[in-house]
């Protein structure tokens, strides 16, 4: 899900990047810039970047009876598969990291590689996935499906890195083969927002803030990327211009990727702070922003509202 294709990479490198740099960013909103206005919290409330970004429902009544009223509602069917699924390919991408840092070694500093491969491969047997044998069998086939496309990518990855670095250590080929964070935890507190914050990855060898989605593309899931990018500019004090929403889809018995690749710049910043403001306004004074014009299929809180 998160390593580009040679194409993929051409486009972010040779153009998305240039272009993010020649169109630049407001001083003013940029994260490290979040003692001062427009990025300061005006109000005490911390949402997660979720309650942001995830504008399923309209008017955000969501967040209204979840946060003031106090309803709890199981997650919906859709919630738990995407769950699961984005469960399956972290699980995956930690156990090659703590595959490779098991791996033996022949010297110091260089991993045996025909080990390590052997130790890879027993640690993603499917065996230690339990997503794979759900009894929910749709969910267990496209959990295959994912499965089988990230073995195949994680093992092309290091036997490549193996192949042009035969003395390397583990570390370095954990970074070289996977330069993916994942789910990452993050601490938005300077920015009003969540001290818990878990984006899903970010990836060094195209600094990039990634997002999967397991659905329909909708205009607000750019704003997850966003607020990630203005947390991690407030944490470590380095510009994220680029972001990406990564869309799997399952056809006919086969996954599909799409990837929404896009510039982190004004106009989904300040959209990602005005949202962030009218919703900690809505908990903090306890407004009820009623019924949207239209409620989304499969919405948690249906029976509270109708």
């Amino acid at each position: 899900m998160y390593f580009l294709s040679e194409e993929e990479r051409r486009l972010v490198l040779r153009k998305l990047l240039p272009q993010a740099r020649a169109e630049g960013v407001s001083e003013e909103l940029r994260g490290w810039r979040w003692s001062e206005p427009p990025l300061a919290p005006i109000y005490d409330t911390r949402l997660g970047v979720y309650e942001v970004a995830g504008q399923y429902c309209q008017s955000g009544r969501d967040l209204y009876l979840r946060r003031v009223l106090g309803v709890k509602e199981p997650p919906n069917r859709a919630m738990l598969d995407g769950s699961a699924l984005h469960a399956l390919v972290a699980a995956m991408l930690t156990a090659t990291k703590r595959a490779i840092y098991a791996a033996p070694e022949v010297g110091i500093g260089d991993i045996d590689g025909g080990g390590c491969l052997t130790a890879l491969e027993t640690s993603l047997a499917e065996a230690n996935f339990a997503v794979l044998h759900d009894d929910n069998t749709e969910l267990a086939e496209k959990a295959r499906l994912l499965y089988r496309y990230e073995y195949r990518r994680i093992v092309e990855r290091v036997e490549g890195v193996l192949a042009q670095q035969p003395h390397i250590g583990a570390d370095a080929l954990a970074a070289l083969s996977l330069p993916v964070v994942v789910e990452q935890r993050l601490n938005g507190a300077l920015l009003g927002l969540s001290g818990h914050l878990s984006a899903d990855a970010f990836t060094f060898a195209e600094p990039m803030v990634v997002d999967i989605k397991f659905g329909k593309h909708e205009d607000f899931h750019r704003l997850s990327t966003t607020g990630y990018a203005l947390v991690m500019e407030s944490i470590y004090e380095y510009p994220i211009n680029l972001g990406c929403i990564v869309y799997p889809s399952f056809y006919r018995g086969r996954l599909t990727i799409e990837r929404d690749f896009h510039i982190i710049g004004d106009e989904l910043r300040q959209r990602f702070i005005d949202d962030r403001d009218t919703r900690a306004r809505l908990v903090e004074e306890e407004i009820d922003p009623r019924l949207p014009a239209v409620c989304y299929e499969g919405c948690p809180f249906w029976r509270h509202c109708h």
